[in-house]
């Protein structure tokens, strides 16, 4: 497994922008896709965004494209999710998550797909 440790979130208002980012340690990092998947209050854990070990590959929920990017540094075992123009229905737990194999093979990808996952760190947007 890998370790993995979110950062970033925190209280913004509506429409302004956040970068969230995972610190990885552990497996080789270049070697499996990464993930971000979401969970509001009372809702279940959601998908977000992931990015191919390559990141060549890149996969969005169709509730964020346009507005979230993810993007990986490898060098630095990191993967980041920029969010910009930030709604209130975007408040939840934001989570980082490593997968199991070197592809996913199916998209969205489902959270059973990835098998390390971090702590979350909380997005709160206000209106």
């Amino acid at each position: 497994q890998v370790q993995l440790v979110e950062s970033g979130g925190g209280l913004v208002q509506a429409g302004d922008s956040l970068r969230l980012s995972c610190a990885a340690s552990g497996r080789t990092f270049s070697s499996y896709p990464m993930g971000w998947f979401r969970q509001a209050p009372g809702k279940e854990r959601e998908f977000v965004a992931t990015i191919r070990w390559s990141g060549d590959a890149i996969y969005y929920a169709d509730s964020v494209k346009g507005r979230f990017t993810i993007s990986r540094d490898n060098a630095k075992k990191a993967v980041y999710l920029q969010i910009n123009s930030l709604k209130p229905e975007d408040t939840a737990v934001y989570y980082c998550a490593a997968s199991s194999g070197r592809y996913l093979y199916r998209f969205p990808p489902k959270i059973t797909d990835f098998d390390s996952w971090g702590q979350g760190t909380q997005v709160t947007v206000s209106s």
